[in-house]
This record gives structure tokens, sequence and C-alpha cells, in this order.
């Protein structure tokens, strides 16, 4: 490298033998003006070096810089790692989610997120989750509804052969044959009958008719849930519709809907299981003979321990 040398004269310094003094001197040029470096430029006297920034490393021709991949010389990140111009980001696998630091990776708990991830039980595992059904269902297609295991159909149940089972969802029960107490006698398998010759039948319902159903738990009101309907019309004849006893808890009320039918109407929200029995009464008045009458269903509710 030339550097250009310049010459001065002092005129100050003179002897009496008119002898001249010369002074010469140099001044350092600043390369890193001219952009010798492609990102950082030092001056030193008489030359320059150059250095890169953070990720980058310099190259053999020590003036340009090569972006580092992180990556694959030192791969900091605990899952993921994708270089970046001079650095690099962490990213996380489905499921986790990233931490402060930037480097570490935390699982994600889905269950808390949302309540409907799943219809019964949401189970948290690493990276990911599952739903679960309670005993008596099975998981569907869609991995998050449950669906009732019909034991009757599938003959998985332990009723025996006298009784008859009935699914419930979730369960099921063995119900046992219609036994009519005295003074009633059996017509079918399920209706139980008080003679009119019979003395002590004057004051009891005519016909007690058995029947069952089955509801959720925590089923949405007011619900129409049982109809009741007389068999036939005679002239001169009304009926009053009415819950002669089981109802103590006021869940339900009777609706008349016409002239001869009345409607059951669940009113208050039940929690399952649990196992009710209500006694519906048709009571048939006749105003051309004086005469009143009445019929039972004896219904039975099954409430089953879920909501679905």
């Amino acid at each position: 490298m030339v550097i250009p040398m310049i010459i001065g004269y002092n005129m100050a310094m003179k002897t009496s033998n008119s002898q001249c003094y010369f002074v010469s001197y140099s001044a350092d040029i600043d390369e890193c003006r001219y952009g010798y470096c492609q990102q950082l430029c030092a001056n030193v006297p008489g030359s320059y070096s150059c250095t890169c920034n953070p990720g980058f490393v310099l190259n053999s021709d020590e003036r340009s810089c090569q972006d580092v991949d992180e990556c694959t010389t030192e791969n900091p990140c605990v899952q993921s790692c994708v270089n970046t111009y001079g650095s690099y980001l962490c990213r996380c696998d489905p499921g986790y989610e990233l931490e402060e630091d930037g480097v570490s990776c935390n699982d994600m708990d889905e269950c808390s997120v949302s309540e409907f991830l799943c219809q019964h039980e949401c189970v948290n595992q690493p990276g990911s989750y599952y739903c679960s059904c309670p005993p008596g269902y099975s998981l569907l297609d869609d991995a998050r509804t449950c669906q009732d295991i019909d034991e009757c159909d599938t003959r998985n149940n332990t009723c025996t052969g006298q009784q008859t089972c009935f699914n419930i969802p979730g369960g099921y029960h063995c119900l046992d044959p219609v036994r009519c107490d005295e003074p009633y006698i059996q017509l079918q398998d399920s209706r139980c009958m008080c003679p009119v010759e019979n003395p002590t039948c004057r004051d009891q319902p005519f016909t007690i008719v058995h029947r069952h159903m089955d509801i959720v738990s925590n089923s949405r009101v007011p619900a129409d849930i049982f109809q009741m309907q007389a068999t036939s019309r005679y002239p001169g004849v009304y009926y009053i519709f009415q819950i002669k006893s089981g109802n103590e808890g006021r869940e339900f009320y009777m609706r008349q809907t016409g002239p001869i039918s009345a409607t059951l109407v669940m009113t208050r929200p039940i929690k399952g299981p649990r196992d009710l029995t209500l006694d519906l009464e048709m009571v048939s008045v006749n105003t051309v003979v004086n005469f009143r009458g009445s019929s039972i269903i004896r219904l039975r509710i099954f409430v089953s321990p879920h909501s679905f």
C-alpha cells in the first residue's frame, strides 16, 4: 500500500548559515468509509479489519459475511428449529406451546381450553388429548360423542328368563313380571282389573296399567314426557286427569290437552340416577247416571345417570 508523502518547508527555522530544515508527515486513510466490509468495519492505522454481526461468519475473502445455520451447528431448540437470516426460531410440535425462554416447549392442556371438546370426559396427555365415555357407552367415530350400548340387545345383562330387560342410557334394568295385588286380577302382562262384582272394588280404581319409560339426567324443562288418553268416549261423560301419588317433589303436573287426553309435563330437572313411580289417574264422571270411576297408569320412570 502506497502512503502519500507530503513535504513541507518550514520558513520559520533558519540559521545564520541560511540552512533550511524540512519536516515530513503522513495522514491515515479511513478505509471503512469506502464500504470495503459487508457488515462491520474497524479502521486501524494504515489498514482496516472486517467482522460480522452475531449469526454470521467471515468468509475467506475477509470482507463478506455468511449466515450461520444454528439449527445444524448447535440446534438450541427443544423440538423444531427454523433457521433465519442471521438467527433462528424455535417451533413446537402440535399440542405444545413455546415457553417464554423461546426454546423450550410445554404441553398444552387442551382439556382446559374448552369444555366442549368431549361429550363426557376429556383426558389430557403429552401433546394431545382423548375423550372417554362412562360405562355403558361407546365412543363414536367422531372421537368425542358417546353412544349408549343397548345391553338388552347385545344380551350383555344379568336378567333372568322370567324378567324383562329394559335398556336405559348408560345401563339397563331387569323388570320383574307384574303381579296384581288383591282384590285385583291380572288380565294381561301389564294390566290389573278390580272386578265390579267384588264389593271391595267399589272405591278402588277399576284398572291399573303398568308402564315404564326413561329420561336422561337434568333434562331441559318444561318437557312433555308422557301421553294419557281414554280409550272411548260416552255421552254425558267427562274426564279429569291428575297425579294421584309419587309427585312429592312437585317435578310434574298433568296438562289436559283435550276432552279425553292429557299430557304429563316435567317442570323441574331431575338429576339421575333415580327411580320414580307415578300413579296417573283418569277420573270418569258420568252426569247422566251419577257415576264416578277411575283408572290408574302406574308409570315407572328411570332417570339415567348422565345427560346424554
